[in-house]
């Protein structure tokens, strides 16, 4: 089975992603992890990607793609693909179309995880990591113990990411609604998507996934 994970940045597809991955021996392609392991390799693609991204130039989407086909001649024979962070737009939604065909397969299922855009701002802004051991933590849902004191390794240096800002957040779900957003329109035309409410706990949202991808 052929997977393709959707919604807004923070919505939990990394997570659900790699528990799909562990339970029903799904390979995960991630585009950007896919990029930075070609660029590190140094195979003929990742050369190409690797220019442009010195450059600050966006990777086209037919080097994208032929790193997914790479990808995927490496999964020969097994139980299928989840794709993360890749198609965005229509235009990547009808290139990994033609893909599939060549290769005489297909997009099975569209998972679409939803998430109120208020809710995504305040669970993405309010990360921040232990500085030593990378232990993640939430400003409201899960503070350390002690007060500035890592729970894991006791340090007391914590970080945050430059980009979980309110205003960063705000312009990457706008750029999601405008460009991502219209695949869900152009997979209910093929009878894919499935819907789950991304606003439930972790554990609720990964039975709404199952009963999506095991109901005919």
């Amino acid at each position: 089975m052929n997977l393709v994970l959707l919604g807004p940045p923070g919505a939990g597809k990394g997570t659900q992603a790699k528990r799909l991955q562990d339970l029903r021996a799904l390979v995960q392609l991630s585009t950007g992890d896919m990029l930075r392991a070609a660029v590190a390799a140094g195979t003929e693609l990742g050369r190409q990607a690797g220019a442009l991204m010195e450059r600050g130039e966006l990777v086209p989407d037919e080097l994208v793609i032929g790193l997914i086909a790479e990808r995927m001649d490496l999964n020969k024979g097994g139980k299928g693909f989840i794709l993360d962070g890749f198609p965005r737009t229509i235009g990547q939604a009808e290139a990994l179309d033609r893909l599939m065909d060549a290769r005489g397969e297909t997009v099975d299922r569209v998972i679409v995880i939803g998430v109120d855009d208020d809710a995504l701002v305040a669970r993405i802004a309010g990360r921040f990591t232990c500085a030593k051991c990378g232990e993640g933590y939430h400003d409201l849902f899960k503070r350390p113990k002690t007060a500035g004191v890592c729970d894991c390794c006791g340090s007391t240096q914590f970080a945050r990411r430059p980009d979980d800002t309110e205003k960063v957040v705000r312009a990457r779900l706008k750029a999601y609604h405008a460009q991502t957003e219209p695949l869900v329109g152009y997979y209910e035309g093929q009878g894919k998507v499935r819907a789950v409410d991304g606003m439930a706990d972790i554990e609720t949202v990964q039975k709404e996934i199952d009963q999506a991808l095991d109901a005919a």
